[in-house]
């Protein structure tokens, strides 16, 4: 089990796509009205994250499975694959389990496991416009009477996300979660965003990891520095409108007042893992190498394989 707290930060950007529709709104991008932010929610993140790590040959439990039927297996039958129910199996098998834990509510053996990795909503740093793409398809439908039908479905521009996540050691200990879990599941949040088949559509397509880093805590540290995702920001020419912003060239991550509560908590730092894109740039000061100063810093291993 992991015996160190860690605090993420992630961020990616999306261009002409759809980053997380609300199926209840026409699948529009879910948008903050008052502000004109857009976010995306912490289960669109941990799907990409399982889906990815699926991919990477781990077992996932919440995922979809049909029956020869065609009709996909309820929970119940799921349950069913692991000793009729037994947690301890499902928690031995299931990484996303360990990770996010679950809710397993049959018949009279309920059992809930809080998940020691959570994530806060994903926010863009800036504001962005909704735009609505039409078209037709070349084969029509039954309605279309030999003629294609139309097609419509909304994209934003352009935005540049930000998500905050923390890693419990104290939940860990419920879901046994380990070192290695929490290995995979940054590097599925890497090459989960950039590759994975359930961003790869049409919607989806258009979408780049930029900046990931994880923050390790030393063991028995109690505290963590906290909405790390309040910390950052934004620089742009003066020019630039922030609706206008079409590329992740055009503007700079500030993270000077992250720096500031750095300095404050870094004798509680063991370590810093890190990816980042090279397009992505800093405004000055803000380099990664900058802003931890002082305490080990390494780019991911998994990068390298």
């Amino acid at each position: 089990m992991i015996k160190n707290r860690r605090e993420y930060l992630f961020f990616y950007d999306v261009t002409d796509a759809n980053p997380n529709g609300d199926p209840m709104d026409e699948n529009r991008p879910r948008i903050d009205e008052e502000v004109g932010i857009c976010f995306v929610t912490d289960t669109r993140l941990k799907r990409v994250i399982r889906d990815e790590l699926a991919d990477m040959g781990e077992e996932i439990f919440i995922r979809e499975e049909r029956k020869e039927d065609g009709k996909l297996k309820t929970k119940e039958e799921l349950l069913d694959l692991y000793n009729n129910g037994d947690y301890n199996e499902i928690i031995r098998r299931c990484i996303d389990i360990r990770l996010f834990g679950g809710t397993f509510a049959v018949g009279d053996n309920a059992k809930s496991f809080t998940g020691p990795v959570q994530f806060k909503f994903g926010r863009s740093l800036h504001k962005v416009s909704v735009k609505l793409v039409k078209g037709t398809t070349v084969m029509p439908s039954k309605e279309g009477k030999g003629q294609g039908t139309m097609t419509d479905f909304y994209i934003i521009p352009y935005g540049l996300f930000c998500f905050y996540g923390i890693a419990n050691e104290k939940a860990a200990k419920d879901t046994e979660l380990k070192d290695d879990d929490l290995k995979k599941m940054t590097e599925a949040m890497w090459k989960g965003i950039k590759e994975s088949t359930d961003v790869i559509s049409r919607s989806k397509f258009g979408h780049m990891p930029r900046l990931l880093i994880e923050i390790i805590y030393k063991e028995n540290t109690k505290t963590h520095m906290g909405e790390l995702n309040r910390l950052v920001s934004i620089k742009k020419p003066e020019t630039l409108d922030e609706l206008a912003i079409r590329d992740i060239e055009e503007i700079e991550l500030d993270f000077s007042k992250l720096k500031k509560v750095v300095e404050e908590y870094k004798d509680k730092i063991e370590k810093i893992y890190y990816a980042v894109d090279k397009r992505l740039k800093f405004a000055e000061g803000s380099e990664v190498e900058n802003i931890f100063e002082g305490i080990p810093l390494e780019k991911f291993p998994w990068l390298a394989e």
